[in-house]
């Protein structure tokens, strides 16, 4: 046999083996879970828990100054020249997507009397970082009030889910000063 022939035929001895690793590569990539988003609540299940009934939504006009703000409160640009809020009386409700560490997470805040009165996650996208929609760890935040730049309650943060945790707190931070914006303006 040529030398020629005995390659042609060491690569076709391979190819089986060469086809059966591609497969189990393709079939390891096809079985790993993708990352679907967790709805918790829906808007309208949110509104109802904080109202009764789901209001007539607001919008809330972004000015330079709350920019600026913002860019404070969350530590990044404010997206958008509008947000929408529920409102009924001093109570309002935002619904903010947020991102945690890769993905957004809407997160639902209720501020009556200038306080935080409930903190809901409504999505959660990430792979990790899920537990703060729990109620051991949205409850801290009741009661919690703007000062400066932070929240007067203290934070205990979650092993792993650290960005999810900023990623909250910053939303209530900026929930809480939209809210003083809205009341303010009536």
């Amino acid at each position: 046999m040529t030398k020629a022939c005995r390659f042609t035929v060491y690569k076709l001895s391979k190819m089986p083996t060469m086809v059966g690793i591609l497969l189990l590569l393709v079939s390891l990539f096809a079985v790993l879970p993708a990352q679907a988003a967790s709805v918790y609540m829906t808007q309208d299940q949110f509104l109802t828990k904080a109202f009764g009934e789901v209001p007539a939504a607001k919008t809330y006009w972004i000015q330079a100054a709350d920019k600026a703000r913002g860019l404070k409160l969350l530590g990044h640009p404010v997206a958008g020249l509008r947000t929408r809020y529920w409102q009924v009386g001093n109570k309002t409700a935002w619904v903010i997507n947020e991102i945690g560490k890769e993905q957004p997470i809407t997160i639902g805040v209720v501020v009556e009397g200038g306080k935080v009165d409930f903190v809901d996650i409504l999505t959660y996208r990430e792979s990790r970082g899920y537990e703060v929609r729990h109620d051991f760890f949205t409850r801290q935040f009741k009661g919690a009030a703007l000062k400066g730049d932070k929240l007067t309650n203290r934070i205990d943060g979650i092993s792993g889910a650290t960005l999810s945790v900023w990623a909250v707190t910053n939303v209530s931070e900026w929930a809480l000063y939209l809210h003083e914006q809205v009341v303010r303006a009536k």
